[in-house]
């Protein structure tokens, strides 16, 4: 198993609003699933800069996760993400 750390900080809601449903579906045609989100995050430590929403995500391998951000059939659904704000992934592992 393998995890992802996933923040957003939304500026298009609209565009979050029709990415939310597809967005587990996207993350299951590569095995990959949401393990938690929040949409108010907290530091523990330090002043980090927060987002909206911030989530764990986890795939099967790193083969998995490369796939799924690499579907041509998810290019639609990635960009919805990306068009509701500020998006960024990091694979942890």
């Amino acid at each position: 198993m393998i995890y992802a750390y996933a923040k957003l900080t939304v500026t298009n809601p609209s565009a979050l609003e029709e990415y939310r449903p597809l967005a587990g579906p996207a993350l299951a045609r590569h095995g990959g699933k949401v393990e938690q989100a929040s949409g108010e995050p907290m530091p523990l430590d330090g002043a980090p800069d927060l987002p909206n929403v911030a989530a764990i995500l986890s795939f099967p391998d790193r083969a998995h996760a490369e796939a799924w951000i690499n579907d041509p059939d998810l290019a639609d659904v990635h960009a919805l993400r990306r068009g509701a704000g500020r998006s960024d992934i990091v694979l942890l592992g």
